[in-house]
């Protein structure tokens, strides 16, 4: 099983950050000082770094018809727990910059994707494949 992944990125407001990881996203929060917060997401770790003047970077790339944006995070679910995430998404009124739906359909790789935002403009990917041995398929 692969180890935790760690992530450290920055946010504007500490308060927005966790809100919409907390309670949003349902993140169970760790240790925190007034510059930071770490998160569980997923059983990985993240951690909210304050910077005033973040500011989120608009590059996109096309990805089966979509503009991608970059850069961007994730993880990759389970299918069961990528639609509950969308659902729970929906529920708590996100405005997805790529609502969720499959990609490349009928292609190797084939997999349920959705990109949204935080607070602070840093883009999230969360994705899921029917068959996991497909995450790295060519």
């Amino acid at each position: 099983m692969p180890r935790p992944f760690h992530l450290a990125f920055p946010v504007h407001d500490l308060a927005a950050a966790r809100a919409f990881y907390g309670d949003t996203l349902g993140c169970a929060e760790g240790r925190s000082a007034a510059t930071w917060i770490d998160f569980d997401l997923f059983g990985h770790q993240i951690v909210a770094h304050l910077d005033p003047a973040a500011k989120p970077v608009a590059v996109a790339n096309p990805v089966d018809g979509h503009d991608v944006p970059v850069p961007h995070f994730g993880v990759v679910l389970t299918m069961a727990d990528w639609q509950a995430l969308a659902e729970r998404l929906r529920a708590a009124g996100t405005r997805f910059g790529i609502e969720p739906h499959l990609r490349f359909v009928g292609q190797p790789g084939e997999q349920a994707t959705m990109f949204f935002c935080d607070p602070s403009g840093n883009a999230l990917e969360f994705k899921a494949f029917a068959d996991d041995e497909m995450i790295f398929a060519k």
